[in-house]
């Protein structure tokens, strides 16, 4: 089958991009499309041509497993084929529909007219894979949609619908009905071009758009300030402004080689390696290999929390936005009423931002049910826990849930760190109990790791997977161990935060390096918004448990201990590590600093200098050491997937592809001889994992393993 299907209406030539599913622009569909260019540029029987892509979208843009390849030598890029595809004299009318993206969109506006259909998104997201669009989206948008539209598009990425692109000049007609009724609309409007005798409207010779910018210089650093916190880190974001700051000053011709040599940098840098790993990732994530992708899964009609905190409410949240009748069960009527409450706040803040409409938030509401008794959930598909975390507590729930729900039902824990087995333990049924780990708040992030017990069946595990992108989320399968992968990994990065302060650092030194480096914020103030009291009374059940505080081993709690004992509990405190003078910027604090000090001088610690790179170093290798472990035991399924957790459920750069991918970046063999220095420095828990030491001395990365 043709990559380009070629059918005529009368004098009209209809081109179909034929790539399923997404139409992707691929050599095969260039070289079809630049051959039938040439061809019906010369054929007399042709008055004008209609371009659309076959089935159900346009074009989702080039096919990016292409980047880093070489094409066939005959085979010319899409940037020459739409340069040419432009300069026909012919009439050539794109029929839109379902997507036009990347390189979808540039070939649309390479076309002289556009139509488009119902339910369309059109954009250049090129940003978020690192690079930016390259054949024309940054010469050819700003002209036809205007400077400033065109730079929040390409920037953000952003895909809007049909209608904010007709009204921004984007699109020319909007036609209602089916991608028939959209192709007709363009073959009319191609026959009605072609009678009229005119020359061709042509993005490239359009000027209107550029006015804005050319009458107001300071048009472009002004947006480069307004974005420089969303780009931090970034190079891509930069160009695609220096791009489009090059259409108003520089000929189409010009313009379009300059955005060539802006790509051609970008294309094979780290940023644009990383990101394309990260969209693969996400994609890689949902195939597991023991899990057909045709196992049986069961019917999610509802769904049901235990607990209305913080974290059972946000969970509550997702369901109903996701369009499922949830009952919340809390064991007294005020906490479920202030729950509740809460959660109606939440999203009235959302309606007074603009994000949400007060008719959604009532319709989101009235799938919300609370109560205070658990047969309640009698009915329910899936039951989620969300309770306090503590062994005892959640295996004595389990225990009644197993005598009050109905055989099949779906019972998830929402531990953070706890044995799912153990927890499985309590039921008669340990084959439908699994962990869906929401991350706080719930509501927001998008991660869900699911924890596959020992005996959790496989359709419970593709049900839970498959539920996590109706709930919006990105599910990651992770295996049994304490704090499965995320905060397992976690610990050893707060861990060495608190050890570099005890040695001499400050915490907003630590904060702004790992700021620096792409994450929202560094460790000290992540404890302070999560709330320093949460781990401070778990280490005091540990004290008490052990019978005081170890004396044969280096304690990180100390400094941590006494900022909490002063009630410094972080944000909601207005203090922690640091003080917040307006609730949410964090302040440095002498306070803490003399406690630091003092701390280090009780301790026996001398304070040094250190310096960026170690503070660098020591939080992150062992966090990626820790990584190696959880791979190597088989509690994630791939390197890739511990990425995954990483970019989003704590905010890892995506530009950097994760931990893992990022490692790779470094080279194995400096972060293992690295993590052996360590080891004599500080102590055996800066061991090297077998796995780190065997990929480094074979010359090999985690994508490898």
């Amino acid at each position: 089958m043709s990559a380009v299907i070629e059918e005529r209406r009368g004098r009209i030539a209809l081109l179909k991009l034929n790539n399923p599913p997404v139409n992707g622009l691929g050599w095969p569909v260039r070289e079809g499309l630049d051959a039938a260019i040439d061809r019906l540029g010369k054929d007399a029987d042709v008055d004008a041509i209609v371009v659309t892509g076959d089935g159900r979208m346009f074009c989702a843009g080039a096919d990016i497993r292409e980047f880093g390849t070489t094409p066939p030598e005959h085979v010319r890029g899409l940037g020459k084929i739409l340069t040419d595809l432009e300069a026909m004299e012919k009439p050539v009318v794109a029929a839109i529909h379902g997507v036009a993206a990347g390189g979808g969109l540039e070939l649309a506006l390479g076309c002289h007219h556009r139509v488009c259909g119902p339910k369309t998104k059109l954009g250049l997201p090129e940003v978020s894979l690192g690079i930016l669009p390259g054949a024309g989206g940054t010469q050819r948008l700003p002209r036809v949609a205007g400077v400033a539209k065109a730079l929040e598009m390409i920037v953000s990425g952003r895909l809007v619908s049909e209608k904010e692109a007709f009204k921004a000049g984007i699109v020319d007609e909007l036609v209602d009905g089916d991608v028939d009724a959209v192709i007709d609309a363009a073959v009319a409007a191609a026959e009605k071009l072609a009678a009229a005798g005119v020359p061709p409207r042509r993005s490239g010779e359009r000027s209107d758009g550029l006015k804005e910018a050319q009458g107001n210089p300071s048009l472009f650093d002004d947006f480069r300030k307004s974005m420089a916190k969303r780009a931090r880190g970034m190079n891509a974001p930069y160009a695609c402004v220096r791009c489009v700051e090059a259409a108003t000053t520089m000929a189409l011709a010009d313009g379009l080689q300059y955005e060539r040599d802006e790509f051609v940098k970008l294309v094979d840098a780290i940023e644009a390696k990383s990101m394309r790993h990260a969209f693969f990732a996400e994609r890689e994530v949902a195939k597991i290999p023991d899990v057909p992708a045709d196992t049986p899964t069961r019917p999610i009609q509802n769904a049901g929390v235990i607990g209305c905190g913080t974290m059972g409410g946000g969970i509550a949240m997702v369901f109903a936005n996701a369009g499922l009748p949830v009952t919340v069960i809390e064991s007294e009527q005020s906490a479920l009423d202030a729950g509740l409450e809460k959660i109606a706040n939440n999203y009235a803040a959302t309606v007074s931002k603009g994000r949400l409409s007060q008719e959604e938030m009532d319709r989101r509401m009235g799938l919300i049910t609370g109560a205070t008794d658990l047969t309640e959930l009698a009915a329910t598909d899936i039951v989620v826990e969300a309770v306090f975390e503590n062994m005892d507590v959640k295996k004595e729930l389990f225990a009644r849930l197993d005598k009050v729900c109905k055989p099949g039902v779906i019972l998830a824990t929402n531990t953070s760190t706890l044995d799912v087995d153990e927890i499985a333990s309590a039921t008669s049924r340990p084959q439908d109990v699994i962990g869906t780990h929401f991350f706080s708040p719930a509501n927001v992030m998008r991660l869900m790791e699911n924890v596959r017990g020992e005996k959790t069946a496989d359709e419970v595990i593709a049900t839970v997977m498959k539920l996590s992108k109706t709930l919006g989320k990105v599910g990651v399968l992770v295996g049994v161990c304490h704090g499965f992968v995320g905060n397992r990994m976690l610990h050893q990065y707060l861990r060495e935060a608190m050890f570099l302060v005890e040695e001499g650092a400050l915490p907003q030194d630590i904060d702004r390096v790992i700021y620096d480096f792409g994450l929202p914020m560094g460790p000290f103030a992540m404890c302070d918004l999560a709330g320093n009291d949460v781990g401070w009374r778990v280490r005091q059940e540990q004290i008490k448990a052990q019978g005081g505080t170890p004396s044969n081993a280096r304690y990180s709690g100390t400094i941590a201990d006494k900022i909490c004992d002063l009630g410094r509990f972080g944000q909601k405190t207005g203090k922690g590590w640091f003080k917040y003078g307006d609730g949410r910027t964090p302040t440095p604090d002498p306070d803490v600093e003399a406690i630091i000090l003092e701390t280090s001088k009780e301790l026996g610690f001398a304070r040094r200098e250190i310096s960026d790179e170690e503070i660098l170093q020591r939080c992150l290798y062992p966090l990626v050491n820790e990584g190696a472990k959880i791979l190597d035991e088989g509690i994630a399924l791939r390197a890739s997937d511990i990425d995954v957790v990483w970019m989003h459920g704590y905010g890892f750069p995506r530009f950097r592809g994760g931990p893992m991918f990022w490692a790779d970046t470094i080279g194995l063999q400096t972060i293992a001889e690295t993590m052996q220095r360590f080891e004599k420095e500080q102590g055996p828990w800066m061991a090297p994992s077998p796995l780190l030491l065997k990929l480094a001395a074979d010359g090999k990365g985690f994508g490898d393993a």
